[in-house]
């Protein structure tokens, strides 16, 4: 029988034994005939006409400084899609987290916005199979994400200010999880300001079997002139010096050319399955310094796959005079996707919430 996994159009026709649930703050636990049954919450005043079964618990409020559990699943199944909208200042003030199986390391650990391709806490559209982010801050993830024993999403505000009006919906199926199937994992880091001749790193310390399938990055430049000659370098099982896999320049990598110039004069601005540089913020020549970019780049057709270990970097590289590259010192904000067996290195402690602040 179906286990209702991997879906695609090819398979949608398909029965399956599989069960589906969805956990929001109108059903905490996702259990069947549980939902709408809230006598107290955010909405209970505008509700009070109607009582039990009218929008009594839309959303929740994050106190200062604590963590949130958003979901407990008993396994085995397999989150299909996540729903969540806040308010754009709170995108790189909240960090969600996953664990798989009671693991007391997190196998993802991001700053909200990030973790949907909106690093830079300003709302921008992105249309990918991966991640949709759709008008006016509608967060939507469809990585499949396998789990056998148990899921548990967090979601922790690291200030001093409540949240109010958190939004969130998680979407998935109970059903048998086939040996084969790893796990979901990502991590951001960020170099701000990036050395002088130095590299950023995206993804180090990867041991075991697995593929990377996505890179986000957030990238803010400090120079004048183009920024994205540098080389995406992937490497694997036993690289040292020279990678595997090399690319030839940051918007080659993302499925771009020639400086992203189109037409002529501005940046084309583009989102598509798999690719994309949907955000191009601009100095406003007196405030704002910087240009700001959101790019990213979906590994769904092309998997890098590793057997032992995996580290990737990402070079900045603009032009200086007589036709020399320019080492930049940018700052660069990336989220690393991949999936992988279990168990994973643990992560490198995440900055505090100065260091993760747009600035």
């Amino acid at each position: 029988m179906f286990n209702g996994l991997n879906m695609s159009l090819g398979n949608l026709s398909r029965l399956s034994n599989a069960e589906t649930r969805s956990i929001s703050a109108e059903n905490f636990t996702g259990e069947r005939g549980k939902g709408g049954m809230a006598t107290e919450g955010t909405g209970l005043r505008a509700a009070r006409e109607l009582g039990q079964g009218w929008k009594v618990s839309p959303c929740i409020h994050i106190p200062k400084r604590e963590t949130v559990t958003l979901a407990d699943i008993a396994g085995p199944g397999a989150v299909q899609h996540i729903w969540i909208t806040v308010a754009p200042n709170w995108w790189r003030r909240l960090v969600i987290r996953f664990y798989w199986d009671d693991e007391t390391s997190p196998s993802v650990e991001v700053p909200l916005g990030d973790f949907f391709c909106n690093g830079w806490a300003a709302r921008c559209n992105i249309s990918s199979l991966a991640v949709c982010v759709n008008p006016a801050g509608g967060f939507n993830c469809y990585w499949e994400m396998p789990f056998r024993q148990r899921a548990r999403i967090t979601i922790e505000n690291l200030v001093d200010e409540e949240v109010t009006g958190f939004f969130y919906q998680i979407t998935y199926t109970l059903t048998d999880i086939p040996a084969d199937a790893a796990y979901f994992h990502a991590q951001w880091r960020r170099s701000n300001p990036l050395p002088y001749m130095q590299v950023h790193t995206l993804l180090d310390g990867v041991t075991g079997q697995g593929h990377y399938v996505g890179t986000y990055l957030a990238w803010g430049v400090n120079n004048n002139g183009w920024w994205g000659e540098g080389e995406i370098k992937f490497f694997m099982d036993g690289d040292r010096d020279f990678p595997t896999i090399c690319g030839t320049g940051t918007e080659d990598y993302f499925g771009g050319a020639w400086n992203f110039e189109f037409p002529p004069g501005q940046y084309g601005v583009f989102s598509t399955p798999y690719s994309g540089l949907p955000q191009v913020i601009k100095p406003d020549g007196l405030y704002q310094s910087q240009q700001r970019f959101g790019l990213y780049r979906w590994h769904i057709m092309d998997p890098i796959r590793f057997k032992q270990d995996l580290r990737v970097t990402i070079q900045a590289l603009g032009w200086r005079s007589e036709g020399r590259y320019l080492p930049m010192q940018d700052d660069i904000a990336s989220t690393a996707f991949w999936y992988q067996a279990e168990p994973h290195a643990p992560f490198l402690a995440l900055p505090g919430r100065n260091d993760l602040e747009v600035i």
